[in-house]
């Protein structure tokens, strides 16, 4: 600090008298630069080294504006990527990616997991094998059992001869043949000989290749045991047969209400005046609403429900067929009594249907009789079979035909019967399949119907040949359909968890946009159906719930478990605005508000 200070003094003192005595200075450089002499050639030859040396330091720090900098990615230095690491942040170079993982050695891996590994089984040394000798070989051992020992070098010779792996006495049998080598014997002598005959001229006898072989029998021939037993079987099958078809059935309806007729002699058919709703009224509520609350539930059936039906127009009377091979219709009104049963099946009936008036209805069995039944009286009117059980019937809508109804049988058949004479008056035999639903369109000029082939197929009315064929590999079986109120839409029911929309006018086109999904109705027949006023969707399914869509958006409105078993049916009221009545296999049908 001193010495600082002092040449700090020092040099402010040379400063101020130098301004003080400038001539005075001036005149001592002026003799100072006289005095100096010029350098010698020693001196000269002394400093050189010295300016060459100061020369290269100056060029060597020299200011770079440019310099060269390499990237990260690039760097020579890789980058440890730690075995846990489930995310990067850079792509690494492959160097990188498969390194070894890098650490201490795990003290506890066996010899085996520390080996090399460049399979999952092991490590596979490369090998120079030509691709037809290793399928040579492979097909060899698959083959005959044997094939040459991978491990052993055979190609510069062995004294030992050649070694195999496998079988190893069907390869010295056979002296290691492959499949390539091995020469098969000539088996045309072991060929079975056909019977053969192909002259042109014997028409009766021409076989050409066609023919059997020599030794060939078409026939079985059972011993004379095996004959006997058969017979026996076979007289016991048409005495079985006989006396069940020879048996007279019983069929039988019960009253159970205690007037047939009111105090004005009108039947239970009449529809009731005092219910608060206009059932004669053929325009639907002008909106509907969605039901909240369970209100009454019908029992009596024993078995599950297999279908149910409004009474036409007026909906005051509810008929259902059941598995348990009954028949019931019930009161919706008043006291919501059973009123009748008609029994006259042997085995559960799959559907009902009333005509126009709903005087009649008829009911399809799977004892593979259709019955016409007298709504009033339950007396049978007439009995129609065509050998097949009948899945689905339907009554024609017009008026004037009310004497016809068609039914689609598990013979792939749409059978039509006049209710007049007993007879079949046509048949639509198109489908591939059981036909499972008829349902009228067009104003009652045509009908479409669904089958087990997971095909659709539109007939004009009394033309036995379908007049349009919709199948699609994504199509699945529609067991359920139903017509909108309108008559635009067909609404059906499809086995891959889904209701598929189709026009029912013109090109009877499916309706991509519209697909209501949610419940689960693969392997069930659920009935759906549509609110009077087209504003929702309802359908039962397998897990016994009830759902209902809103039709414009498809969108889920409700859901709720309305059975403990399958709900095969939901059908809403068409004078009502938020009732609705559903059946399920539990054997009841609820009635909801």
């Amino acid at each position: 600090m001193l010495g600082i200070q002092a040449y700090a003094s020092g040099s402010g003192s040379s400063s101020s008298s130098s301004s003080d005595d400038d001539s005075e200075s001036e005149q001592q450089q002026t003799a100072t630069s006289s005095a100096k002499k010029a350098p010698t050639e020693d001196e000269l030859a002394h400093l050189k080294p010295i300016k060459d040396q100061s020369i290269s330091v100056a060029k060597s720090l020299q200011v770079c504006a440019a310099p060269i900098v390499v990237p990260t990615e690039q760097s020579d230095v890789s980058r440890m990527l730690a075995p846990t690491v489930s995310e990067l942040h850079y792509n690494p170079r492959f160097e990188e990616l498969f390194a070894p993982v890098a650490g201490p050695v795990n003290p506890f891996l066996t010899e085996q997991m520390k080996a090399p590994k460049n399979t999952i089984t092991g490590f596979v040394e490369k090998a120079h094998i030509s691709d037809f000798q290793f399928d040579n070989q492979r097909k060899t051992f698959h083959s005959f059992g044997y094939a040459l020992d991978p491990s052993v070098d055979t190609a510069n010779g062995s004294e030992a001869g050649p070694s195999y792996v496998g079988h190893l006495q069907a390869a010295y049998d056979t002296d290691g043949k492959t499949v390539f080598e091995s020469s098969k014997p000539n088996r045309t002598g072991d060929r079975r000989k056909r019977v053969k005959n192909t002259n042109p001229e014997d028409v009766e006898g021409f076989l050409g290749p066609w023919g059997k072989f020599e030794d060939e029998e078409t026939v079985s021939r059972p011993s004379e045991q095996e004959r006997a037993e058969i017979e026996e079987m076979m007289a016991k099958k048409q005495r079985r047969n006989r006396v069940t078809e020879d048996k007279p059935i019983e069929e039988k309806s019960v009253l159970h209400i205690k007037d047939s007729v009111d105090y004005q002699g009108r039947s239970f058919l009449h529809p009731p005046h005092d219910s608060g709703v206009n059932l004669r009224k053929s325009s639907a509520p002008d909106r509907c609403f969605l039901p909240k609350a369970h209100i009454h539930t019908w029992t009596g059936h024993t078995k599950g429900i297999s279908a149910i039906r409004w009474f036409p127009v007026s909906a005051h009377l509810l008929l259902s067929c059941s598995m348990d091979a009954r028949i019931k219709i019930w009161e919706v009104y008043n006291e919501r009594r059973c009123v009748r049963t008609y029994s006259g099946h042997r085995q559960a009936v799959r559907d009902v249907s009333f005509n126009n008036r709903g005087d009649r209805f008829v009911s399809a069995g799977y004892d593979r009789y259709l019955k016409l039944w007298d709504t009033e009286t339950g007396d049978v009117v007439s009995r129609f079979s065509s050998r097949k059980i009948p899945f689905c019937v339907k009554f024609h809508p017009d008026f004037n035909k009310q004497h016809l109804f068609v039914a689609g049988t598990s013979d792939k058949k749409i059978i039509c019967w006049d209710t007049r004479s007993g007879e079949i008056v046509q048949e639509y035999d198109r489908h591939l399949g059981a036909v499972n639903t008829i349902t009228f369109v067009d104003e009652n000029r045509r009908f479409v119907t669904t089958s087990d082939d997971k095909s659709l197929r539109v007939w004009e009315w009394d033309i036995p040949v379908d007049m349009k064929y919709i199948a699609d590999p994504t199509m699945h079986s529609m067991p359920a359909v139903t017509l909108s109120p309108n008559g635009k839409w067909l609404a059906c029911q499809s086995l891959d968890n889904k209701i598929v929309i189709f026009s029912a006018i013109n090109r009877f086109k499916m309706n991509r946009k519209k697909t209501f999904t949610g419940h689960m109705v693969s392997g069930y027949a659920c009935n759906l159906d549509f609110s009077p006023d087209m504003s929702y969707l309802v359908s039962g399914d397998g897990d016994g719930k009830c759902y209902i869509w809103d039709w414009k958006t498809t969108k889920l409105y409700k859901k709720w478990q309305a059975h403990d078993n399958v709900c095969i049916a939901a059908l809403w009221h068409p004078h009502e605005a938020s009732k609705l009545v559903t059946a399920g296999w539990d054997g009841v049908i609820k009635y909801w508000d």
